[in-house]
């Protein structure tokens, strides 16, 4: 069981890792004509590993649209650093992309920059019968997330939120 305990700490220990690679180097992409980190993954699926890097565009200091040039720029970028400082070992893919019209809100910056939003929040289990929310985002403060959900504030504990992220409403 410790072998497994050890094991499951050192993959821990390497995404962590990974992240914070991929965090420093991208801030050389950063600038008010660059290119931001939205969030990064190192994750295992059907037994393939993969580096997803989400990215955000700026030009004069305002998000705008990514295209796929742009992914491409900070795919090359990040592949030739991945080459030289080769920080993992197993075979992996590195996919780029923007954080998409659903995005996920990890950071304090991504909740202070979508205040006034409709959001989705999805619960691990239901409060009051219910697991998921969508409201206009008022804010995050002391690990509750607050919406306004017809009419009222709603503040939903972070620690019970599975997902939280921009809704799309067409």
């Amino acid at each position: 069981m410790a072998k497994c305990q050890l094991f499951r700490f050192e993959r821990i220990t390497m995404k962590k890792r990974i992240n914070e690679y991929i965090a420093e180097w991208m801030t050389e992409l950063e600038g008010p004509d660059g290119y931001e980190l939205s969030r990064c993954e190192f994750v295992k699926e059907a037994g393939t590993w993969y580096l997803r890097v989400y990215a955000d565009k700026l030009e004069k200091g305002e998000y705008v649209s990514m295209g796929s040039d742009d992914c491409e720029k900070i795919s090359r970028f990040l592949s030739e650093k991945l080459d030289s400082e080769d920080p993992i070992e197993q075979n992996y893919y590195l996919e780029v992309s923007s954080p998409g019209l659903d995005r996920l809100l990890v950071s304090d910056k991504d909740f202070e920059r979508f205040k006034g939003e409709m959001i989705e929040v999805k619960l691990y289990k239901a409060l009051d019968g219910q697991k998921e929310f969508t409201g206009k985002l008022i804010g995050r403060k002391d690990g509750f997330v607050t919406i306004e959900c017809d009419g009222k504030e709603l503040r939903l504990p972070m620690d019970t939120a599975a997902k939280i992220n921009l809704a799309v409403i067409f």
